[in-house]
């Protein structure tokens, strides 16, 4: 089946507002015509996606699934058109990835001082699929935390960061100046790979909410910095290594230039 974008962008609305009403303001349409629009995708998909109440609207696990892939859907789509339209008006543009708390700025100001006629921007790569603004289309190149799929890629070692004990500032061992993994082994640690949250703030929220500590790394830790959260270093845990990686056939002399810019810059002894 084709699947319809303009449904997919109402689901999303729906799906984030979890009211119809408020999707159907944002979406500058009729809330009747959007419930039609739904249940029409729903029918098209073979699977229900929202259950509705008379005052929520809630994800079905199809719905979690398909808001997910959404995001990335609908984020190759918006890249493919500005592709098209940058080709339309001869325009150079260079798209890099970052994954949170990793700052690739320096970078990218040392390379437009090299190539002041090249469009630059950054996406963000989500912890569990770092590497998908690459595959999709998203950027040309990115930097990354390991581990990551890096099939059809070719990546380049950048440095080493070590992982701090996030918790919230209350706790008992948020007063000490470091930690050893068996001074979290009685700890309740947030279980990473099973808990996807979508953004650091909703994993620091977590941890707040007393749900349990998070080894996260340092670059994190200082980029979203708040005062009920403490950040301890854990000594013997391992190191986590940061890359830029790109896919392994793409050969362009402006991407050339900027790996070379950036390993020289953002390289760590």
């Amino acid at each position: 089946m084709d699947l319809d974008l303009r449904k997919l962008r109402y689901f999303v609305a729906v799906a984030e507002h979890r009211h119809f009403g408020r999707a159907a303001e944002q979406l500058y349409i009729a809330q009747p015509v959007l419930s039609r629009q739904i249940r029409s995708f729903e029918r098209e998909l073979g699977c229900t996606l929202l259950v509705r109440t008379t005052r929520s609207v809630e994800l079905t696990a199809a719905g979690k699934q398909l808001h997910e892939e959404a995001q990335q859907i609908l984020a190759a789509v918006a890249a493919a058109v500005r592709r098209v339209h940058d080709a339309d008006q001869a325009v150079q543009r260079l798209v890099v990835a970052f994954s949170p708390g990793l700052h690739v700025s320096d970078a990218i100001r040392a390379f437009t001082s090299r190539h002041p006629d090249v469009e630059t921007d950054v996406v963000p790569a989500r912890w569990w699929e770092q590497d998908a603004p690459l595959r999709d289309g998203r950027a040309q190149v990115g930097y990354l935390r390991r581990p990551f799929d890096e099939s059809g890629l070719h990546t380049i070692p950048i440095g080493h960061e070590p992982r701090v004990a996030c918790m919230p500032a209350a706790h008992p061992l948020a007063r000490r100046q470091e930690l050893t993994s068996a001074d979290l082994a009685d700890e309740r640690m947030l279980d990473v790979p099973r808990q996807r949250a979508s953004s650091p703030d909703e994993k620091f929220e977590l941890v707040a909410s007393g749900h349990g500590i998070a080894l996260i790394p340092r670059s994190v830790a200082r980029s979203y910095s708040r005062p009920d959260l403490a950040h301890v270093t854990v000594t013997d845990a391992p190191g986590i290594q940061t890359c830029l990686a790109v896919l392994a056939d793409r050969r362009e002399k402006l991407l050339r230039d900027f790996l070379e810019i950036a390993t020289a810059t953002l390289r760590t002894p």
